[in-house]
């Protein structure tokens, strides 16, 4: 039996490149960081630190 590479909406997994990282500044601490996808206006974005936070109180 041959593998078969799995694949995900078209693209081969892991295989897509570095992704395009965006700056922000987080909506809690005020902070600067990079996110791997673009930002959507009126929604808020954080950092690292902040973001652990609010995923622990959800």
């Amino acid at each position: 039996m041959a593998f078969q590479q799995r694949k995900f909406r078209g693209r081969d997994n892991f295989s897509s490149g570095p992704r395009d990282m965006h700056k922000v500044t987080c909506s809690d601490c005020g902070a600067e960081a990079e996110v791997p996808f673009k930002p959507i206006e009126g929604r808020p974005v954080y950092c690292k630190e902040c973001y652990r936070k609010h995923k622990n109180t959800e």
